[in-house]
């Protein structure tokens, strides 16, 4: 048990969030949700113990343990990956070097003996052998092999000190597991790894995410941080987000009775209840669903933007052919021998162990990026627009918002451009602000004005999601949804990938795999596919 008794956190005169009074009850995993910078890492710090809340109290149950996903990629940096990941478990790790420390001395003594006796004791009930042995299987699981488990942290890439750290925050059962963004940098089978270990975990878990499928697998209920409140709402966050847009809706609609309204909203329970219990993931084992009732739902104030991709110039059939394209960096193969041909109808989306290799491809094909070798040509009638992982250069200028957009506009009115930008939730004196002070959400939402600007037929997407809050993600996958052009996709957003690919690429340093007419489930759930995939990264 976690509970949060009239918990208020504000910083100066800026008050995040007041009065909150939770709880958390094991065997449930609970997705903290919130527009960004609404406090939700915050509360995640207040919750383990590391921030302390203006008012209030956290109280856990006697002897329980919380574990906390580290965000500092740099404090271990002279620690063996092993051990990193034992110390998830601060009281085991403790008590086994105390007991190297004693049988260090030179001066052993009785005391020291029965010391010795008490901690094997302990660590035994603890299960403490076998913590080394647990962390060693986690590191495999999360895609960290055995031959960096003695290396120092400091010889690993910031992608793999993010798995350690979060091998470190699930050793030892703990009893309160908090994840602030779990799947950052983590491919497509680890995070469904990731899915099955939360949805087996029988404790507290409390998880921020902007992965929505990933919070619709895990989630049997959602914490809202809205209204300067965090209000708790059973189910997961599909089902809190539709039922709040239906809410919204029937709130605009002055001429239905409250009767019909209850009715609908009734409606929509039991359709999404039946829908829910059909799936594995629905951890029925919960019994969550005969908990939602119409009463508990509010509407949000959160705001989406509005993302459509439209086109000017309509695609012939020569689209974009790629031959023996190779390139390495640094010494690594990021790709090798690759070779496609682009369909009008196609969908792609690039999979890989390495985003480097996702990213170095598409810098090539946009000219960004010289190939090793191989050759590629674009169609004559392809229009593309390019959004690039690393956005930042586009952003180095004293332009406010409204002129930098103008740069990329043939309608350079301003009654037009404030139009524009209102849809992507620039307003008012928003559209003066200078680009360099906007947050990376801002800027990705810029970039999405741009390229609607430019009406391509042809759109190039790398990891477009980054740095969206996840009503921005949403309206991201309705406009991709609707776009009738080509796309080439990599995004760690599942749930994007599944509903917008109808092509599925995945690059490796030894070769690559190309299915078409494939969804990502599909592919990732064929057995034949599973034998190509284990055999290109174990060549």
């Amino acid at each position: 048990m976690l509970s949060a008794k009239g918990v208020v956190i504000q910083f100066g005169k800026e008050e995040l969030f007041k009065d909150v009074n939770l709880n958390f009850v094991e065997g449930n995993c609970y997705g903290l949700i919130g527009a960004n910078g609404s406090g939700k890492s915050t509360f995640l710090k207040v919750l383990s113990g590391s921030l302390e809340a203006n008012r209030g109290t956290i109280e856990i149950g006697k002897n329980q343990r919380i574990s906390m996903l580290r965000q500092d990629h740099f404090a271990f940096d002279e620690e063996t990956v092993i051990n990193v990941v034992v110390m998830g478990h601060k009281h085991i790790y403790d008590l086994v070097l105390e007991k190297e420390k004693l049988y260090a001395k030179s001066d052993f003594s009785d005391a020291d003996g029965m010391r010795v006796a008490h901690i094997d004791d302990e660590l035994h009930r603890l299960d403490g052998w076998a913590i080394e042995s647990e962390a060693g299987k986690l590191l495999d699981n999360l895609g960290v092999g055995e031959e960096f488990h003695q290396m120092k942290m400091k010889q690993l890439d910031s992608s793999l000190k993010v798995r350690v750290l979060l091998a470190q925050a699930l050793v030892g059962n703990p009893d309160i597991l908090l994840l602030d963004e779990p799947t950052n940098h983590l491919d497509v089978e680890t995070a469904m790894w990731l899915e099955e270990f939360l949805i087996e975990f029988n404790n507290v878990a409390i998880v921020v995410s902007h992965d929505r499928h990933f919070l619709d697998k895990v989630c049997t209920h959602i914490a809202d941080i809205d209204f300067g409140k965090i209000t708790l709402y059973s189910g997961n966050y599909t089902f809190w987000s539709e039922s709040s847009q239906l809410l919204m809706r029937q709130r605009g609609d002055k001429n239905k009775k409250i009767e019909e309204k209850r009715k609908e909203m009734q409606e929509f329970i039991l359709r999404f209840s039946a829908n829910c219990a059909k799936s594995r993931q629905a951890t029925a084992r919960k019994k969550i669903l005969e908990k939602l009732v119409i009463d508990e739902i509010k509407p949000s104030s959160r705001k989406y933007p509005y993302i459509d991709f439209a086109f000017d110039s309509v695609l012939g059939n020569d689209i974009l052919n790629v031959e023996h394209l190779s390139k390495s960096i640094d010494g690594e193969v990021m790709f090798k021998d690759f070779s496609i041909t682009l369909q009008k109808s196609d969908r792609i989306a690039f999979l890989g162990r390495n985003d480097l290799a996702k990213s170095a491809f598409f810098k090539v094909i946009m000219g960004e990026l010289p190939a090793d070798q191989g050759s590629f040509r674009w169609g004559e009638a392809v229009k593309a627009a390019y959004f690039p992982k690393d956005f930042g250069p586009y952003f180095q200028c004293d332009l406010s918002v409204m002129d930098w957009l103008r740069q990329y506009s043939a309608n350079r009115d301003e009654s037009f451009m404030r139009s524009f930008l209102g849809k992507m939730l620039f307003g008012g004196d928003d559209v003066f602000k200078n680009v360099k002070v906007l947050s990376g959400g801002e800027k990705v939402r810029c970039m999405m004005a741009k390229i609607m600007m430019t009406q391509a037929n042809c759109l190039v997407m790398d990891e477009p999601t980054n740095h969206l809050d996840l009503e921005s993600i949403t309206a991201l996958n309705k406009g991709l949804e609707r776009f009738n052009g080509v796309i080439l996709l990599a995004c760690h957003d599942h749930q994007i990938m599944q509903s917008v690919a109808n092509r599925i690429v995945e690059l490796t340093p030894h070769g690559f795999l190309d299915k078409p007419n494939y969804t990502l489930d599909e592919y990732l759930e064929n057995e034949n596919i599973k034998s190509q995939r284990a055999q290109l990264y174990t060549a």
